[in-house]
């Protein structure tokens, strides 16, 4: 009988283990009220306590008002570490090492939807934290008792924009270090303080992850939060049952792509059958990257900055499991692999002798 590839008692595997699919004891802490400052990058963290009842955060978490690099180029993965030494993880990896094992292509023979893997990226798709950004710029200029114009492009680029860019050459808020430090600290404060307020997700959403959860496909949530940020969010919006694994900033991807490598060794899927729903033409590009389809949402982006994507749509309740199948239509197990062609040559004619007359 066929082994199932590395995933077996006797082979360790060369990934590292991925977190429970239960985020409550995570979410918990013994003491609640004791914070501990940790270096990550070479950079303090500290956490502390606000009056307001949240729980404070560090200055400069995880990858907000970053523009992230897309990543996985030219197929190139991350690294992690085995006892015999480092494994470098690319794409062509995963999708060869994470191939269904004999009772797996049995299972998904007969239930195909459950060979697939969804993936969605936090931002605008899960929850809409484009009104976030623009609350946290807007009350930060109040504080400062600045204006923010109203033009289309500024409004593009404290979008999707870095904070560094933002502030020094987009508003002109900041022309010292310490000023745009100070600026960008208190940015992410005001953001993070509008987010543990965030208890809705976007619109139709829970009924798609219904209907994907009845069809028995897994799902992973991809963001740059830290992950004590991303599992109370999610328990707010009463989501986090629907999500088999998280990857968030402890996970430490430098690039959108590993975070979505990432997701799918978590979710046991090879990136050729994993599915990424995005709202950025750069995840787009990235979920392409890794070798996996990419539905886009329109709608912090306009449909035609989405055109890359395999599938857009502009709200959930226009997608159906059959869309997702019909993504993987063309695709076979052999599809766009070279082959031989068989030419069939006719058997060579008798030529008449004189011996053979007669």
């Amino acid at each position: 009988m066929e082994s199932c590839s590395f995933r077996t008692a006797t082979s360790p595997s060369p990934f590292p283990s991925a977190p429970s699919s239960s985020y409550s004891s995570y979410a918990r802490s013994p003491c609640p009220n004791i914070r501990f400052a940790r270096t990550r990058n070479g950079r303090q963290m500290g956490m502390r306590r606000r009056a307001s009842g949240f729980d404070a955060f560090p200055p400069l978490p995880g990858k907000v008002f970053v523009e992230e690099t897309i990543g996985a180029e030219y197929g190139e993965g991350f690294e992690t570490f085995r006892m015999d030494g480092p494994l470098n993880i690319d794409v062509d990896y995963l999708n060869e090492k994470l191939q269904e094992c004999f009772l797996q292509r049995i299972r998904h023979a007969m239930k195909p939807d459950e060979a697939f893997g969804l993936i969605f990226s936090w931002d605008n798709v899960i929850a809409d934290t484009d009104s976030l950004k623009l609350d946290a710029w807007r009350q930060l200029a109040l504080e400062e008792g600045k204006d923010i114009p109203t033009a289309a492009h500024i409004k593009k680029s404290i979008l999707h924009g870095s904070a560094d860019h933002v502030l020094r050459k987009v508003l002109y808020w900041a022309k010292e270090d310490g000023q745009m430090e100070k600026l960008k600290a208190r940015l992410i404060e005001l953001y993070y303080e509008s987010l543990f307020k965030l208890d809705t997700p976007v619109e139709g959403l829970r009924e798609w992850l219904d209907a994907v959860q009845t069809a028995g496909i897994p799902c992973a949530v991809a963001s740059s939060l830290d992950r004590r940020c991303m599992v109370e969010a999610l328990d707010r919006m009463a989501l986090s049952k629907y999500f088999k694994a998280i990857v968030t900033d402890e996970d430490d991807m430098e690039s959108i792509a590993h975070r979505f490598l990432s997701a799918a060794v978590k979710l046991d899927r090879k990136p050729s059958k994993c599915i990424v729903f995005e709202d950025d033409p750069r995840g787009v590009t990235a979920a392409h990257n890794c070798t996996m389809m990419a539905v886009s949402l329109i709608g912090a982006h306009p449909a035609y900055e989405l055109e890359q994507a395999d599938l857009a749509v502009a709200r959930y309740n226009e997608l159906s499991v059959i869309n997702l199948r019909r993504l993987f239509a063309h695709k076979g197990i052999s599809f766009m692999d070279m082959q031989k062609q068989i030419i069939e040559r006719s058997p060579p004619k008798r030529k008449l002798t004189v011996d053979t007359i007669f």
